[in-house]
């Protein structure tokens, strides 16, 4: 094979893989968002911006509030877990990340009751992005199989 055929090959390659990267991520979703819980520098500087900034609530271990699932006297559900007791894991990165950024009333809409803040002026992207992958790492590795699952499936 002359080398004029093998360089037309590879950037064929190429550019499928990169058609293939940009089909999958969903037009409203900000590229880079994806979590990486293998990572170690991204995830220590998520567990340091998690201590500050979501572990009064979410607690310093994820363990959340007692009674995550029952709303308080004022109609508020306490921080829930982020561990594999909770329900973090059962959405998408795509989801996690926008829950964080724009806040949990913004994505629920129609008024709903949260004590959550939206992080978009507190925290960058990547800061958003290194506090989830911090916490998906915690997760033991049947729930991040699970999540990479659920990830795929709300790519497509």
């Amino acid at each position: 094979m002359s080398r004029t055929a093998v360089a037309l090959l590879l950037a064929t390659v190429l550019s499928a893989a990169v058609g293939i990267v940009y089909v999958n991520i969903p037009d409203d979703v900000p590229v880079g968002t994806a979590l990486r819980p293998d990572n170690a520098k991204l995830v220590s500087d998520g567990h340091q911006i998690y201590l500050v900034h979501c572990a009064e609530c979410h607690g310093k271990n994820l363990e959340g509030q007692p009674n995550w699932r029952r709303r308080d006297a004022e109609g508020y559900l306490p921080a829930p877990p982020h561990d594999e007791t909770g329900h973090t894991w059962h959405h998408a990165d795509a989801l996690l990340f926008r829950m964080t950024k724009d806040g949990l009333a913004e994505v629920a809409g129609g008024g709903y009751k949260t004590r959550m803040p939206a992080y978009a002026d507190i925290l960058s992207d990547e800061e958003i992005v290194a506090v989830l992958s911090y916490i998906k790492s915690r997760w033991p590795e049947t729930i991040r199989e699970r999540h990479d699952r659920l990830n795929q499936r709300a790519a497509r």
